[in-house]
């Protein structure tokens, strides 16, 4: 996350909080995210030098007026003018971070080499929960390089317990072993 995402995604965020909005802020930021990993294009049209600020402008507005809230078109705009628009998942991802902290939610990704099953999400989530003592946001992301096992991503840490990082480790303990 850069300096200029914290600084945009916080500030939105409290405003957000000050009028009772942050939960649906959140909402219409992570779907114009979305759609911006979707149509990259939106984007790049909106930060080209050949269009004036002030086009710019008017394309968030006539694409965005009255369909999400006017703090969120407005945020893109000032983001638009000063030209921070390429750092909106930052921001995005700032703001995400205040709301789980205000809100004490732990955002954990489990890597898998096959899907986890409802059942199997529902008991890590719950054991997660008693662990951490926080509500968990549970993502299974599915990688059949991990060959079995569950890599655990949360709070910027990795709790790898895959077969593929355990082959790994005997790799290293082989390769390290004087005969």
């Amino acid at each position: 996350m850069t300096e200029i995402g914290s600084v945009y995604g916080n500030a939105l965020y409290e405003l957000a909080v000050s009028e009772e909005l942050s939960a649906e802020i959140l909402a219409q930021l992570t779907v114009l995210q979305e759609s911006f990993l979707q149509e990259p294009a939106f984007l790049k049209l909106l930060s080209v030098r050949n269009l004036s600020k002030a086009e710019q402008c008017k394309i968030i507005s006539d694409s965005f007026d009255g369909k999400i809230h006017p703090y969120v078109v407005n945020f893109l705009k000032i983001l638009t003018e000063k030209g921070y628009i390429r750092r909106f998942a930052d921001c995005v991802a700032a703001y995400r971070a205040c709301y789980n902290e205000d809100y004490n939610i732990l955002p954990v990704t489990a890597v898998t080499a096959v899907a986890l099953s409802a059942e199997q999400t529902a008991r890590l989530k719950e054991k997660l929960e008693s662990i951490t003592g926080k509500s968990v946001e549970l993502t299974n992301r599915v990688d059949p390089d991990c060959l079995g096992g569950v890599r655990l991503d949360l709070e910027g840490k990795c709790l790898d317990d895959t077969v593929a990082h355990r082959l790994e480790s005997v790799r290293q303990l082989l390769k390290n072993t004087v005969l």
